[in-house]
């Protein structure tokens, strides 16, 4: 059985469309036109970028495949990049209409990851993520996300919180694309440090879990050259299909706000509603020269 999506200018096949790709019966089918309804949003968190895709063909309780390269079977209206890597290069897929987006979750890529950078800059990033992990259920990861976007204000950079679907959520600052990721990854690396000591009982930028002490990890790891992020409304594969929710700031600021809050079912009204709280966040987009004589400033303060 075939189900046909009209998606923008094309047609798009989804080849067993009933196959359950959630415990809950949620269905390819119900992926796909959930792309199609969003793809307006999150097209443009996804401009130029190569994507890593997150797939689960025989559903969310099967094995999970992590595609880096376009599949040579791809359509070729798909566009592709090509992405330098030690010893060759490889071609990533790059989402530039609803069709392809449709036509992944058609491939059962239920989650798409996104590089920090875009095609025509590799090396240059446009984002500063900073994921808070919480080690322990108790954590309030919410509020140690609030006081993360008043660090980064404080070093003269804007703030953007987004759920994560999963456990936690991610604090990001656009950045103007002038530093290169060595650059961006040793801020990153220092911000972490400086968090870290201001609020020890809260965070920790201890990798191994063991260490952590039920700590929030300040993980800053993606802000490195072929690193990515969950993509602005991902689907993720846990149960009742949570999305990744870019929010408004004052949302982050509610106690009622979980990292799981709004699903693959609640989200195109949320959109239609609401529309994008990122639709303009370019335009606070940062250098990082002022931030960084700031933050060398702390860290110097603080001891460290």
């Amino acid at each position: 059985m075939t189900l046909e999506i009209r998606a923008g200018r094309r047609t798009v096949n989804v080849t067993r469309p009933d196959k359950p790709l959630f415990p809950s019966g949620i269905t390819k089918a119900d992926v796909a036109r959930y792309y199609e309804a969003v793809a307006e949003f999150m097209l443009p968190h996804l401009d130029g970028r190569p994507l890593n895709l997150e797939r689960y063909v025989d559903g969310i309780d099967g094995e999970r495949l992590v595609q880096q390269r376009a599949g040579k079977y791809f359509p070729g209206w798909i566009r592709r990049v090509e992405t330098p890597k030690k010893g060759g290069s490889v071609e990533h897929v790059v989402a530039r209409d609803a069709a392809t987006l449709v036509y992944l979750a058609g491939q059962a890529a239920l989650t798409l990851h996104r590089w920090l950078s875009r095609a025509d800059r590799l090396d240059r990033p446009d984002v500063l993520i900073v994921d808070l992990d919480p080690s322990d259920p108790s954590c309030d990861v919410r509020a140690a996300a609030v006081d993360f976007g008043a660090l980064l204000r404080e070093l003269g950079l804007e703030a953007f919180a987004m759920t994560t679907g999963s456990r936690g959520f991610h604090v990001v600052a656009p950045l103007q694309r002038r530093a290169d990721f060595d650059t961006v990854r040793g801020f990153a690396r220092d911000l972490a440090r400086l968090a870290a000591a201001r609020d020890p009982e809260s965070l920790t930028v201890e990798q191994r879990k063991a260490k952590r002490g039920g700590r929030i990890l300040v993980d800053v790891a993606r802000n490195a050259y072929a690193q990515t992020a969950v993509a602005p409304y991902s689907v993720r594969a846990r149960p009742d299909a949570p999305v990744a929710t870019p929010l408004h700031w004052e949302e982050l600021e509610d106690a009622a706000t979980r990292p799981d809050g709004w699903t693959l079912r609640t989200m195109p009204e949320r959109l239609e509603r609401d529309g994008d709280p990122w639709h303009a966040i370019g335009r606070s987009a940062r250098g990082l020269t002022e931030p960084r004589r700031r933050l060398d400033a702390l860290l110097a303060d603080a001891g460290l």
